[in-house]
């Protein structure tokens, strides 16, 4: 599944330090690197319904293309809510809305871009109890370059780095983990940069131009970072050496690409959703919902029956 990779290179590393904010880890995951989670059949069937229900703000919202992003591990630890960030396209080849990403094939050794459907996308939680979607909206214009570029086949791929990080520096080139690619590729259509030769390195050359942040992850666990070097698919040789040595990584993140976006395009709106057992909460605005998928006075709350 799309960026399970990273998921559970965080939760083995975590698991393996002892830290229990971040919970166990599954016996075996060196092994099973994109092992699906163990859902039961009512478990799916809410996650379906909670995918049916962003479907259809997302037809009601009358456009075509939106950027999404949904919860995974639990991140709380860092402050970040989101882990993983895609391209949901109403005019996929693949299925209305679906979700094109990057993920890292296990059974191959190397990343992909993938098209997965809504409802799918979702299943790659680790928490099916509660869950958390974020859906930002653009304007006809700066809607219509992203999504160009987005169904631009060759142009995906041209972005596509060999190499696959789970925490790659955001302004690295060596390696690339799901949301630097997003990020890139919005770059590459807002930007227009067409260096067929260093798509990368002009892609990150316009957002350092615009401002753009990385998200700074203070890992604050020295055995943490030392870590990485016994794990295949996380690094810090593409990191400066300072950071490295404050124990910082600058990741690109659902978080910073949103950020991003909110300062670039005045005109962008943001609806997250969320479920638990028994409802799904609707909340438009920038402001995230509350922790717990409490709902404001202002939200919707639809309720899952059995």
């Amino acid at each position: 599944m799309p960026c399970r990779f990273e998921r559970r290179a965080r939760a083995l590393l975590l698991a393996a330090l002892g830290s229990a904010a971040w919970g166990s880890c599954q016996a075996g995951a060196l092994q099973f690197c994109d092992h699906p989670a163990a859902l039961n059949a009512a478990q799916k069937d809410k996650l379906f319904r909670f995918g049916a229900v962003i479907k259809t703000e997302l037809e009601n919202s009358g456009a075509t293309m939106a950027l999404v992003a949904r919860s995974g591990l639990n991140l709380s630890r860092f402050g970040l809510r989101y882990s993983h960030a895609g391209f949901s396209l109403k005019a996929s080849p693949n299925t209305p809305w679906s979700v094109r990403q990057l993920y890292y094939a296990c059974d191959e050794g190397r990343p992909r871009i993938f098209d997965q459907g809504l409802s799918g996308f979702l299943l790659g939680t680790d928490d099916p109890a509660v869950g958390y979607v974020s859906v930002v909206l653009l304007p006809t214009a700066e809607a219509d370059e992203l999504e160009h570029a987005a169904l631009d086949n060759a142009r995906a791929l041209q972005l596509l780095n060999t190499a696959y990080s789970a925490n790659a520096y955001a302004w690295g080139l060596e390696y690339q983990n799901c949301n630097q690619w997003v990020i890139e590729m919005l770059a590459t259509a807002w930007g227009r940069t067409d260096d067929v030769d260093a798509p990368r390195a002009q892609a990150q050359h316009w957002l350092a131009q615009q401002g753009y942040t990385p998200t700074r992850v203070e890992v604050g666990n020295r055995l943490l970072m030392w870590a990485g070097a016994f794990v295949p698919w996380l690094h810090s040789d593409d990191h400066p050496s300072d950071d490295v040595t404050a124990m910082v990584y600058r990741v690109s993140m659902p978080a910073a690409i949103e950020g991003f976006v909110r300062a670039q395009v005045p005109g962008a709106s943001r609806i997250e959703f969320c479920h638990t057992e028994g409802q799904v909460v609707v909340h438009h605005g920038w402001e995230p919902i509350a922790d717990g998928c409490v709902a404001g006075p202002q939200d919707r709350v639809i309720t899952l029956g059995d």
